[in-house]
Formats: C-alpha cells, sequence, structure tokens
C-alpha cells in the first residue's frame, strides 16, 4: 500500500502559519496545497494501475543445511524482506535438513511473521527440518517431482551408526510439528507422520455426519467415538516403519501441498506478484562470514592473532602485532556474531582472561592463578564463540564440540611452536625484530658512525649478567637502578631490600627477572 503524499491537516496548517495579515500568502498556499494533493492521489491511481493490484514479492534462497550460521544468516535476509515492506515472501528450499534446535527457531520466525504471506518453493527436496520449515509457511508450492518430508529426529552413535533418538526428544517434535500444522490448516497426522515411523495414519469418515480427516491409530485410540469412524486402508506414504515423505502432486491430492508449478517462471502468476520478483542474493558479507566460519580460516585467524598477541607482550605498545592481534579476534568474534553463535558474553571473558595474562607476565612473577585462569577464560571463550547449545546433549553437539576445541588447542599449540621460534630467533629473521620497540640513534653533526642511544624502552639497554642496586623493596616486583636507568624487575622469588645489589639472570621481553648478589 502506499500512503498519500500530502494531506488537508498539513495544508490547514500552512495556511495558519501566514496569519491573520497575510491572507494573499494564505490563499496562495491553499492553492498549491490542492494541486499538491491531486497529484498525489493522480500518481498513487497511476501506479496502482500500472500494477494491476499486483503484490511485492521477495524470493529468498535457501540451499544448504540447517545450521546455526546458515539459521543466522537466513533469519538477516527474513528481516531485511519484511523491513523492505514485501507482501509476500518466498523460500525457495533445497535442503537436507540439519540442527532440530535451528529449525524449531526458524519455523517459529516464520510462524511468528505478521501481515505477510510466507511461501516454500521446492523444486527438489526439502527433507528433514527443512519439510518442517516449509510446513511452517502460509502456501507451500511444489514441482511435480519435488519431494518433502522424512522428518524423523536421528542421532549418530558411537559406533558410526543412526539412531532413533530418545522418546523425550521425540515426543516434543511431534507436539511441535502438529502444533505448526494445525497453524497452517494441514492435516495433522499426515505432518506428524513425518517425524514418527511407527505411527500409522488412514483416511477415515465419519458415519453419521460423513466428516473426512486423516487419523492415525494414535488417534483412534484416544477417541471415545473411535468406533463412528469408518477407516480405509493406511495411507501408502504413511505406513508402518516409514517416515511420510510425498512428491508435489501426490501432496496436493494429500492437502499436504497447495499447488504444483513448474517452475519459477510460475511463481509470479500463481502468486499475484509483479514481476521481476525481487530475488535477495547472497552478498559479499554473507559470502565472507560463510568464509571467516570455516575450520581452516578458524585455525588460521586464531593462530595468527595469539603469535601477533604474544609479540605484543614481549614487546608493548600499540605495534605491528597489537593491530594484526586485535584484527584477528576482531574479524573471529565479528563472523560469530553475524553467524548467531556469539554474544558479548564470549567477548568480555575473552578480554578479562587476556588482562589477567598480562597481569601475569607485567605484575605477578612465575606462572600462577592469574596466569591458569587467563588462558582458561580466553581459550574457553574461543570455544564457546563457535557453539549455540550450553552442554552437549547428543553425539552430534558432542562430536561438533569437539571438533572446535580441536580447532582451538591446536590453534593454541602452534602459537606455542611460534613463540619458542621467535623468543629464539627474533632479532635474527628479517622483517621480525621490526615488530619490537628499539631505542633511537643520535647522530652526531659530523654524521660518524659513533651513535648514542638516548631514548627508547630502558629493558632494552639492559643485559644479562648486568648489575644494579634496589631503588624500592622488590616484593618481588619493584625497580631497580642500572647505571642512568630505572628497570621494573622481578626477582626469582626472594625479597630484597632497597639498596641490595641484584644482577640480570633472565630476560624475556620487558620482564626482567634478577637474583640478588
Amino acid at each position: 500500500m502506499i500512503a498519500k503524499t500530502g494531506s488537508s491537516d498539513s495544508c490547514a496548517r500552512r495556511f495558519q502559519f501566514f496569519g491573520i495579515g497575510g491572507w494573499n500568502f494564505g490563499w496562495l498556499a491553499l492553492v498549491v496545497c490542492a494541486f499538491h494533493l491531486l497529484l498525489g492521489n493522480a500518481l498513487h491511481a497511476e501506479e496502482s494501475d500500472a500494477s494491476g493490484g499486483k503484490r511485492r514479492g521477495v524470493l529468498i534462497e535457501f540451499k544448504e543445511d540447517i545450521n546455526p550460521l546458515s539459521g543466522a544468516l537466513l533469519k538477516r535476509k527474513f528481516e531485511s524482506a519484511l523491513d523492505s515492506g514485501a507482501d509476500v515472501i518466498i523460500f525457495d528450499i533445497q535442503s537436507p535438513g540439519g540442527y532440530t534446535a535451528v529449525t524449531f527457531e526458524l519455523m517459529d520466525m516464520v510462524l511468528e511473521a505478521k501481515d505477510v504471506e510466507t511461501v516454500a518453493y521446492i523444486e527438489k527436496d526439502a527433507i528433514s527440518g527443512a519439510a518442517l520449515l516449509a510446513l511452517s509457511t502460509d502456501t507451500i508450492l511444489m514441482r511435480p517431482d519435488a519431494r518433502m518430508g522424512d522428518a524423523g529426529e536421528i542421532v549418530m552413535g558411537e559406533d558410526g551408526a543412526f539412531r532413533y533418538t530418545p522418546a523425550k526428544s521425540r515426543s516434543v517434535l511431534a507436539q511441535k510439528v502438529r502444533d505448526t500444522a494445525e497453524a497452517t490448516g494441514r492435516p495433522l497426522a499426515l505432518a506428524e507422520k513425518m517425524t514418527d515411523k511407527d505411527m500409522v495414519v488412514y483416511s477415515a469418515v465419519n458415519k453419521e455426519s460423513g466428516e473426512q480427516r486423516y487419523l492415525s491409530d494414535k488417534d483412534l485410540a484416544s477417541m471415545e467415538d473411535a468406533d463412528q469412524w469408518e477407516r480405509s486402508p493406511p495411507i501408502r506414504e504413511a505406513g508402518k516403519e516409514m517416515f511420510f515423505t510425498v512428491n508435489g502432486r501426490r501432496g496436493v491430492e494429500l492437502g499436504m501441498v497447495d499447488q504444483v508449478v513448474d517452475g519459477r517462471e510460475d511463481l509470479a502468476e500463481v502468486l499475484n506478484l509483479r514481476e521481476p520478483i525481487v530475488e535477495m542474493q547472497r552478498s559479499w558479507v554473507d559470502t565472507l562470514v560463510f568464509l571467516l566460519n570455516t575450520q581452516f580460516v578458524t585455525f588460521l585467524l586464531l593462530l595468527i592473532g595469539l603469535v601477533a598477541l604474544g609479540v605484543e607482550l614481549s614487546a608493548p605498545g600499540i605495534g605491528v602485532g597489537g593491530l594484526t592481534s586485535v584484527l584477528c579476534f576482531g574479524l573471529f568474534f565479528w563472523a560469530r556474531f553475524l553467524g548467531g553463535t556469539s554474544g558479548w558474553l564470549e567477548v568480555v571473558l575473552f578480554l578479562v582472561g587476556i588482562l589477567f595474562i598480562a597481569a601475569e607476565v607485567f605484575v605477578i612473577p612465575g606462572f600462577g592463578v592469574a596466569g591458569i585462569s587467563g588462558l582458561a577464560l580466553s581459550l574457553g571463550a574461543l570455544v564457546m564463540a563457535s557453539r549455540r547449545f550450553a552442554l552437549p546433549e547428543n553425539e552430534i553437539q558432542w562430536s561438533s564440540l569437539a571438533a572446535d576445541m580441536l580447532t582451538v588447542m591446536g590453534a593454541f599449540l602452534g602459537f606455542l611452536v611460534c613463540l619458542i621460534v621467535i623468543a629464539k630467533y627474533m632479532g635474527d629473521i628479517p622483517g621480525l625484530s621490526r615488530l619490537t620497540l628499539r631505542p633511537q640513534v643520535l647522530v652526531s653533526a659530523s654524521g660518524d658512525a659513533s651513535a648514542t642511544l638516548v631514548s627508547g624502552p630502558a629493558w632494552e639497554r639492559v643485559q644479562v649478567g648486568d648489575t644494579g642496586a634496589a631503588m624500592s623493596p622488590l616484593r618481588p616486583s619493584g625497580k631497580v637502578q642500572f647505571g642512568d636507568d630505572a628497570v621494573d624487575v622481578v626477582t626469582d622469588g626472594d625479597f630484597v631490600d632497597p639498596g641490595s645489589s641484584v644482577r640480570i639472570i633472565a630476560k624475556q621481553g620487558a620482564r626482567i627477572t634478577v637474583r640478588k648478589v
């Protein structure tokens, strides 16, 4: 619907604006407003005639398995289609299904959509969770030979064989499907049969009223007037030991499908849509999010981010290491945010973990509670950012959790190897030494080669074996005077009184360890 471009109220306000003394301007404004209204109504009528009362449709392709990432991206597209003012939203579905929890979220998203008609167009296969997504739409259109159904919930056992899920999980799924079928006006028994291979569905006729319904053996067993229903032989697609699966032609006969179509080119005519139908293509952002969520790219992001973070901690200051680390971890969490698996909790836990590790490196000697806690928080946050479930409940979720933990731990082990190499060869690897802060050199006016170090971090100008005097109590950290430089140090465990002589016994980046002489 197109809103009118003007109103009599707005014209009246404009007329009043000129006041009592400006009646000539007021009459001019009134004429302009009248012309504005007439022109707007004419344009509105012309546009309505041109469209012939046809509706605006938006088509969204969904041709992947149902997982947290694909589900989150589909939600974004659906919300964009709603915001665009579409009258009809078409899901072009070709999917083998996937995660039950994500499927439920997508079903609720479609069922709760108001003031828009939702349509499922199935060209080939909508199996398992994809069939349930189609069931939640207002209209189902299929090609004659396309297939829909087989939504039984199964899990993979430890031996690699697929098994029926426990009764508790199946009961929730069955009730969800029945509620959805009731909301969209489709046969409840046939919809439930997609999830239950043990039940049998019949076409039954009431002997008194002549009402025809599809009833399952479970329905008949629970009905007080079951003897009033004369049932036919079992529906061929809904017999024992099978999940209900139907093609387009048969789906129309059984009332599960609204209409068969020959292809996409028929959608506009069948649904009374303007042509061409707006199609929401996968954007570069969607492609980038998919790429960044792959296991290999995730491993690289974490490995490079950890190595860059280690370099930055060994040479404090906002340098190349810090910027690279921020970029890598920023991309990691950004992709997880858009993928629907991460929230602010994971980001906060990760940052707190980094702060704990930094405190362990620069403030607290040794590697104790702060370092271990920071490491656990950081790695745990990275794993949590890839998961939608709090605790795994089945074999698939356990396998997914193991894969994510393997990726994170693999990146961490790679980081340890790189850290050893960097610590040993930092000054010898061309280009890598630039990541550390170097003191500036003062060149004499005559340009001779004997330059004098005049600035830069004091910790870079001391070496293992240098001796100095404690300027403050070392309990166990404090300051020590080495020549003209005051350097922050930690002891190897003993407390040292002010004025005592100490010697540097170890140096790792900005961390200087001393021992009383």
